[in-house]
C-alpha cells in the first residue's frame, strides 16, 4: 500500500526539515553579505519580485552622492559592489572614505575617513564583513567591516564605524610587513576584498608590476587581534613545492604572482580559491627562469591552515601580463541531484577554465600547444602552453587581416598599415623587437568584474572586451657611468611603460610627462615616485640614487637638455643593453576605436554542462558610431553582471554610461537606464521588507569618462529621493 506522505511522521519531520532549510536559504538571499553576492562568488540571487513582467515600473527610489560636494579626482578607483548585511548597505567614496547606509532609504547612519595621506593606486572594489554572538563573558555580539587603503588593512566596528583599536596597532595591519622584505621598500595594496572564514580573514594583493615588486603571497590574519595566522608563498621557498621552477634564490629579488583581483571561498570544503597574477617584472622573464609557480595560476588552499591542496596553471613563465583576472565562480552543474561542484575561471585570454573543485582536473581536455620562442637574447619562454577549446571561447581566438575594423575606409586604411608593419597573429608570441598583436589585449577578454552563474539553467555570464593591443620590446644602449644615463635605464625600466619611452603617455591610463619640467616642481615629482599618485603605485624600492637619477633625468628630457651639463652628466664608458617593454600600445584607428571588427564589448551566455556557447550580444554602444550609421559595437567595459531567478541578467560596466537589464535566457534588452556617471562595477541586488532593490556605483573616472560619487537604487514604483 502506498504512504501518504502528510500523514507519515517521517516524512513530516523531512518536509519540515526541508521547508527550514528552505527558508534559511531563503533569508541569506535577503542581503548581499559578500563581494559577489556570497563565498561562491556566483553573483546570484533567489529574488524574484522584480522579474520579466514588470520591469517597466523599475525606477530611481534613492541616490546617494557620497562625496557630499567635495572637489573629486579626475581619475576614480571607486569600482564597489557594495555589501548589504541586516538592512544596512557599506560602501566607500571616491576619497576613499567608507560608509554605512539604511539600505532601504539611503540614509547615512555613519562615514569613516581612513585619514592616509599617501595612497597611490588603491582601487576600491568591496568589503568584507565579519560577526559573532555573544562571547564567553556574556558581551553583545560583535560585528566588523574590514577594507584596505594603501598599505592597510583596517578594521571597523559596523555599527558605529569606529575603528576597532583592538586590530593590529590601532585599527589597522600594515600589509608590507610579514614578506620577508625592507617594509618601507615595499609597494602593496589590495584592490579586492579580503574573503572572511571563520576567524580569519585572508588577503591576497596588488604589488608593482617592475622589478623589484613584492613577492605576491597569500596571508591570513585573525579578525580579532590582527595577528597573521598563516602565509602561503606564491614564490616557494627552497623546499617548498614549486621550488624548482624559479631560480635559485628568487624569493629574494623576484616579484608579483599575486591575488590582486580577489578569491572565492567554499565554506563546507573549509577551501580557499585564489587566482594569481603574472610574475614579475612583466615582460620580462630574462632573471626568472622556469614556469614560475604559483603565478598565472589558480590554488586551492586549505582556509584554515592555507596549505596547498591543488593547483592549474594556466600561463606559463607568463611574458604578456596574463593574469586570472576575477575572483573565480563556483558552481554546481547538473540537473536534479546530478550535479557536480566545479570552479568556472575567467580569463583575459577569452576563454573559460573550468576545473573539478576538488582536484582541480580540468572538465574537458585543455591541449598543451607549441607556442613561438623568444626573439630577445637571454629570454627563455615557455615551448608549450595550455590552451582551452571548451567551454567554447568568449571571444575571438585568432587575428587575421580579414579581421580589420572595416567601421569606415579612412579606419581601415590606418590600421592595415599598423597590421602589416607587425609580425602575424600566432597564440602567445613573446614580444620581440617588432610589433606583435596581442589578442584579446592587455585588459581581456574578461577582466575583474568576472562571472555571474546561473543555478536554474546552468548558464554561465560574462562580459569581455575584444581590443588588440600591439606589443614590442626595445633595445637600448645605457651609459651607466653617468647619472643621466643611470636615470634613463631606470626609466625605461620601471616608468616607460605606463608613461611612454618619449613621455607621452598612454590615453586615458597614464599622463603624458612631456611638459613636467614646466608644470611640476622636482620635489613635488619625487614624493610623486615615492608615494605613488592617482593609479601609480609608489615606487618606495628604487635606492636614493636611482631615485635622485631618473628624477634628472625625466627632467632633462622634458625640457630638452639632455646633451647640455644642467646635471652631472659625466661618464665612464660603462653601457650596457637593455631590453625594455615598449609600452601599452592599444592597436586602434586614429579616434581611439579598435582595430578590429565590431564587437568590441560583449555579454556572453556559456552552458557550463555543454560547454557550449548559447548567445553573445554588443555590449554598450559609442553614440558618435551611430551617428554614423555603424550599428551598436559594444564599448570597453569594466564591472560584472548579476542574475537572478526572477529572469533577469543585470549589468552596467560599459562606457556609454547605462545600466541595463536583459532576459538572461534570450540575451534580449528588457530595460535600460542612463547613470549620471559610468558604472564601473559589479550591482548588488536585496530585499527589505519584502522590498527588492537593485544599487550600483556610479564611479566613472575610467574610459575617458568623468568621475562621480553617487549611489544609486531602484524599486518597483517608488520616487527618487536625494541623499
Amino acid at each position: 500500500m502506498k504512504q501518504n506522505r502528510t500523514t507519515n511522521p517521517w516524512g513530516l519531520a523531512l518536509l519540515a526539515y526541508l521547508a527550514a532549510c528552505s527558508a534559511a536559504l531563503a533569508q541569506d538571499y535577503q542581503g548581499w553579505r559578500s563581494y559577489g553576492g556570497d563565498g561562491y562568488n556566483s553573483h546570484y540571487s533567489a529574488l524574484d519580485q522584480i522579474n520579466r513582467d514588470n520591469l517597466q515600473q523599475l525606477q530611481p527610489v534613492w541616490r546617494y552622492a557620497s562625496a557630499k560636494g567635495a572637489p573629486l579626482p579626475a581619475t576614480s578607483e571607486l569600482q564597489v559592489n557594495p555589501i548589504v548585511v541586516d538592512g544596512v548597505l557599506y560602501g566607500r567614496n571616491p576619497l576613499y572614505n567608507v560608509f554605512a547606509l539604511d539600505a532601504a532609504s539611503g540614509r547615512e547612519l555613519w562615514t569613516f575617513n581612513p585619514q592616509i595621506l599617501h595612497v597611490g593606486l588603491s582601487n576600491m572594489r568591496g568589503l568584507s564583513y565579519w560577526s559573532a554572538g555573544a562571547d564567553d563573558a556574556g558581551d553583545a555580539p560583535r560585528s566588523r567591516v574590514f577594507f584596505t587603503t594603501g598599505h592597510f588593512l583596517m578594521a571597523l566596528d559596523a555599527a558605529t564605524g569606529k575603528p576597532v583599536t583592538g586590530f593590529g596597532r590601532g585599527g589597522r595591519v600594515d600589509l608590507r610587513e610579514g614578506l620577508g622584505r625592507d617594509p618601507n621598500t615595499i609597494s602593496i595594496n589590495a584592490p579586492s576584498p579580503g574573503v572572511v572564514f571563520e576567524n580569519l580573514i585572508i588577503m591576497g594583493s596588488a604589488v608593482t608590476e617592475t622589478a623589484g615588486a613584492a613577492p605576491g603571497d597569500i596571508r591570513a590574519y585573525d579578525v580579532i587581534s590582527g595577528e597573521l595566522r598563516w602565509t602561503f608563498h606564491t614564490i616557494p621557498r627552497a623546499g617548498e613545492f614549486g621550488h624548482e621552477s624559479w631560480p635559485e634564490n628568487a624569493r629574494r629579488y623576484a616579484g608579483g604572482a599575486n591575488a590582486w583581483a580577489g578569491m572565492s571561498l567554499d565554506a563546507e570544503r573549509g577551501v580557499v580559491y585564489v587566482p594569481t597574477g603574472s610574475p614579475t617584472p612583466d615582460f620580462d622573464g630574462s632573471a626568472r627562469h622556469g614556469d614560475n609557480l604559483f603565478a598565472n595560476s589558480i590554488i586551492a588552499l586549505d582556509a584554515r591552515t592555507g596549505k596547498r591542496l591543488w593547483h592549474f596553471q594556466a600561463v606559463r613563465h607568463d611574458l604578456w601580463d596574463r593574469d586570472l583576472s576575477s575572483a573565480p565562480t563556483l558552481v554546481s552543474v547538473g540537473t536534479g541531484d546530478e550535479r557536480r561542484d566545479l570552479l568556472a575561471q575567467a580569463s583575459k585570454q577569452g576563454v573559460l577554465y573550468l576545473l573539478d573543485r576538488d582536484s582541480g582536473k580540468p572538465v574537458f581536455p585543455i591541449a598543451d600547444v607549441p607556442v613561438p620562442a623568444s626573439q630577445i637574447p637571454g629570454e627563455q619562454a615557455a615551448a608549450t602552453q595550455p590552451q582551452v577549446t571548451l567551454p567554447e571561447p568568449f571571444t575571438r581566438q585568432v587575428f587575421r587581416e580579414s579581421d580589420l575594423s572595416d567601421i569606415n575606409p579612412q579606419a581601415n586604411a590606418y590600421v592595415k598599415k599598423l597590421y602589416n608593419e607587425a609580425q602575424a597573429f600566432a597564440y602567445l608570441r613573446p614580444p620581440g623587437l617588432q610589433p606583435a598583436i596581442l589578442f584579446p589585449g592587455f585588459y581581456g577578454g574578461a577582466n575583474w568584474g568576472g562571472g555571474a552563474f546561473d543555478p536554474d539553467t546552468n548558464l554561465y555570464y560574462i562580459n569581455a572586451m575584444e581590443i588588440p593591443h600591439l606589443i614590442r620590446m626595445e633595445a637600448i644602449e645605457v651609459d651607466k657611468g653617468s647619472s643621466l644615463g643611470v636615470g634613463e635605464y631606470v626609466f625605461r625600466k620601471q616608468c616607460s611603460g605606463c608613461h611612454g619611452l618619449d613621455l607621452q603617455g598612454f590615453y586615458p591610463y597614464a599622463p603624458s610627462l612631456v611638459d613636467i619640467a614646466d608644470t611640476l616642481p622636482r620635489a613635488a615629482a619625487q614624493r610623486a615616485v615615492i608615494n605613488g599618485k592617482g593609479r601609480m603605485m609608489p615606487f618606495a624600492h628604487l635606492p636614493r640614487h636611482e631615485l635622485d637619477a631618473v628624477i634628472d633625468y625625466l627632467y632633462a628630457k622634458s625640457a630638452g637638455t639632455l646633451a647640455q651639463d644642467g646635471v652631472d652628466n659625466a661618464s665612464n664608458g660603462e653601457t650596457e643593453t637593455a631590453y625594455v617593454f615598449a609600452g601599452y600600445n592599444e592597436f586602434v584607428d586614429e579616434r581611439y576605436y579598435p582595430a578590429i571588427k565590431p564587437p568590441w564589448g560583449t555579454l556572453n551566455a556559456i552552458d557550463l554542462a555543454s560547454g557550449k556557447r548559447v548567445w553573445q550580444i554588443p555590449l554598450g554602444e559609442y553614440a558618435e558610431l551611430r551617428k554614423e550609421g555603424v550599428p551598436p559595437t559594444g564599448t570597453r567595459n569594466y564591472g560584472g553582471p548579476v542574475v537572478t531567478a526572477g529572469g533577469l541578467l543585470i549589468i552596467a560596466a560599459t562606457s556609454d554610461e547605462m545600466l541595463r537589464i536583459f532576459d538572461k535566457l534570450s540575451g534580449s534588452l528588457l530595460w535600460q537606464h542612463p547613470l549620471p556617471a559610468g558604472g564601473y562595477a559589479t550591482p548588488a541586488t536585496y530585499a527589505i521588507d519584502g522590498k527588492q532593490y537593485i544599487v550600483i556605483t556610479a564611479s566613472g573616472g575610467k574610459l575617458g569618462t568623468p568621475t562621480g560619487d553617487e549611489y544609486i537604487a531602484f524599486a518597483l514604483g517608488d520616487a527618487v529621493g536625494e541623499r
